[in-house]
């Protein structure tokens, strides 16, 4: 048994200077559905456990003026089951209720879901130096290159990474231009979802932009006539408690059949949620039919590069984001 120290907290700045007192061995818990997990594959081993799920406020859902708020510490269940999100902005009501299963989003946190870890099974499986993975230990290569990659990136790899970033929330609020909310040493600041991931570049272990001491303390999104038009797809290899292979969140902003404006994100082919802009280019000024839905997909993987397993994703990426155009316009009609 190794020796492990728990404490719950009230407050942000509380929170905040129990995790520098304890040092590089504090982990903020929250839901700890995805630290329990890496606790129990010898892939985190923290000292000193901070928990900050009962902060004040830090449960809130505000969907008053012209943005929806939540707390980071609000539940991936209660974001989704609320009437406002679901009836008005279904992209984030569906990206939530087809991630994980039932009890694990009765316990894990908004906030939380935005700095999951990766599944690619070199780094979960690795710990005991069976495969080498620049995520879990930098600069000792990546066995996925080359290796078993069906379930790797196709965009945003890098030679030293190919990991896929695993969350269908991060992607449906990559589409909405959602802003997060940290709180660390120096106070709040607020960055655009998009500046909270790192491609992997050289660092692939540098996955997050947030300092180490931070907080995600809330999330908000712009409300917009969009959020109505709006849907999230995800194919995965069962219907279940299964991460995507491939996913899209669409919203789109129509003027009677004619796209407006598009928002459009990807998720479970890219080592980042990945917003697809050329996609959103080609739909504008669009009316919409599945040959053009189609054609502006395949824009979105021009610059796709698959390696030994996972040159399926790119065809299944395209068919599956044309399907949530089409979707996503025919809520309009």
């Amino acid at each position: 048994m190794k020796p492990l120290s728990y404490v719950q907290v009230r407050t942000a700045r509380e929170a905040i200077e129990a995790f520098v007192a304890a040092g590089e061995s504090a982990r903020y818990i929250a839901g700890g559905t995805n630290l329990y997990d890496l606790m129990k594959l010898g892939i985190e081993k923290p000292a000193h456990l901070i928990d900050i799920a009962d902060l004040d406020g830090a449960n809130r859902i505000d969907t008053d003026g012209d943005r929806l708020f939540f707390g980071g510490a609000a539940l991936m269940a209660d974001v989704a089951e609320h009437p406002v999100v679901r009836d008005d902005y279904p992209v984030l009501a569906e990206s939530l209720s087809k991630a994980a299963s039932q009890q694990l989003r009765n316990m894990a946190t908004v906030g939380g879901n935005l700095l999951q870890r990766t599944r690619c099974p070199y780094f979960r499986n690795g710990a005991n130096g069976a495969y080498p993975c620049n995520k879990r230990e930098p600069g000792s290569g990546c066995a996925a290159i080359g290796g078993m990659d069906r379930s790797q990136a196709v965009l945003g790899a890098s030679a030293a990474c190919n990991a896929v970033s695993p969350g269908d929330w991060p992607v449906a609020l990559m589409a909405m231009d959602a802003a997060i909310e940290l709180q660390g040493l120096d106070g709040t600041r607020v960055i655009p979802i998009a500046e909270l991931y790192r491609p992997p570049s050289r660092t692939p272990h540098l996955e997050f932009t947030i300092g180490r001491e931070e907080i995600v303390t809330g999330i908000s999104v712009p409300k917009t006539a969009a959020g109505r038009n709006s849907t999230y797809l995800k194919v995965r290899d069962r219907e279940s408690y299964a991460f995507a292979l491939v996913s899209a969140a669409v919203a789109l902003e129509m003027d009677g059949g004619r796209v407006r404006q598009a928002h459009v994100a990807l998720g479970g082919v890219a080592t980042v949620p990945w917003r697809a802009r050329p996609t959103e280019a080609l739909l504008r000024g669009e009316t919409l039919d599945r040959e053009r839905a189609l054609e502006a997909a395949k824009a979105a993987f021009a610059e796709a590069r698959a390696g030994r397993h996972n040159a399926f994703k790119i065809e299944l990426g395209a068919r599956t984001l044309a399907d949530a155009i089409i979707n996503a316009g025919s809520k309009n009609q």
